[in-house]
């Protein structure tokens, strides 16, 4: 059988998962079927590899995980591929730039423990992400000032909040004087008035794991699915020949011209790819 993609990217939060933060059984079968037909899967999401691995465990088969939004590239299993940090010294310059924002402020690190999360105040999280909080409790850390704990590199720095609470935070952003040295990437659910902004280290995203995973094993643009539904999914849909978009992702994104599935709440991933390799395919 010659099959029209060889990998398949695709993200987790609104797009996998459903609004019970569940998998759908056709889309978990759907899955399964990919991985019986060969077709190599890259989870690409926002959360840290260790928030994300229940996700990836369900799958019930070995595949590569681009988490952080692209800064680290890690298996099922543990194998390490790839990993992009933001320097401690820019990201020391960018908390002294954003005191006003330390409520909804959070610093990643790879790490496994606690300290893998830093805060310096929970004030603002609480509001926007309290079951957020309560789940990664374990490896949160409270560091006061927050620059104290950049003793090594971290993945990425974290703004959360209020929808108009962050259009603040990108205004500021703007003003950083090394901005040039950073991606800003953008996650927003207007449902749930909730934006997280992410920043890393220059040309990391979810795109740019796609594209450096892609070239390690030869598969081509044409040969690339990718199904996503937020701002952090647009460069990984960019990379793909076969970009997918979910039926809730917002208006502005659904007029990029990109196929749309159905919602995440109506197995829209299932959907996508029996539209890509035929239903008899994908459910036999």
């Amino acid at each position: 059988m010659t099959l029209p993609i060889r990998l398949l990217a695709i993200d987790i939060d609104g797009t996998l998962l459903n609004s019970q933060f569940t998998i759908s059984a056709p889309d978990l079968a759907a899955l399964r079927r990919v991985n019986e037909l060969g077709i190599e899967l890259l989870l690409c999401t926002g959360r840290r590899h260790t928030f994300a691995l229940p996700i990836s465990q369900q799958l019930g088969f070995h595949h590569w995980l681009c988490s952080s939004n692209g800064a680290v590239t890690r298996s099922s299993s543990g194998e390490s591929f790839h990993r992009e940090l933001l320097p401690a010294e820019t990201a020391r310059l960018l908390m002294a730039h954003m005191q006003e924002f330390r409520g909804g402020t959070v610093l990643t690190f790879d790490k496994e423990t606690q300290g893998a999360l830093v805060v310096e105040r929970t004030d603002e999280l609480a509001t926007s992400v309290a079951r957020w909080l309560q789940t990664n409790a374990p490896f949160i850390a409270h560091v006061t000032p927050i620059e104290d704990c950049l003793t090594t590199d971290p993945l990425q720095a974290m703004f959360c909040g209020t929808i108009e609470r962050m259009k603040r935070v990108e205004s500021a952003l703007l003003d950083f004087p090394q901005l040039q040295s950073l991606t800003v990437l953008k996650t927003q659910y207007d449902n749930r008035d909730l934006c997280l902004l992410d920043v890393l280290n220059r040309d990391c995203s979810k795109g740019h794991a796609l594209e450096r995973w892609a070239a390690s094993r030869g598969i081509p643009k044409s040969a690339i699915m990718a199904i996503g539904d937020n701002y952090n999914d647009v460069e990984m849909l960019e990379v793909a020949g076969h970009p997918v978009i979910m039926g809730n992702a917002c208006a502005e994104l659904k007029q990029r011209g990109w196929t749309e599935t159905l919602s995440n709440d109506q197995c829209g991933v299932s959907a996508a790819l029996q539209q890509v390799l035929g239903t008899e395919v994908v459910a036999r």
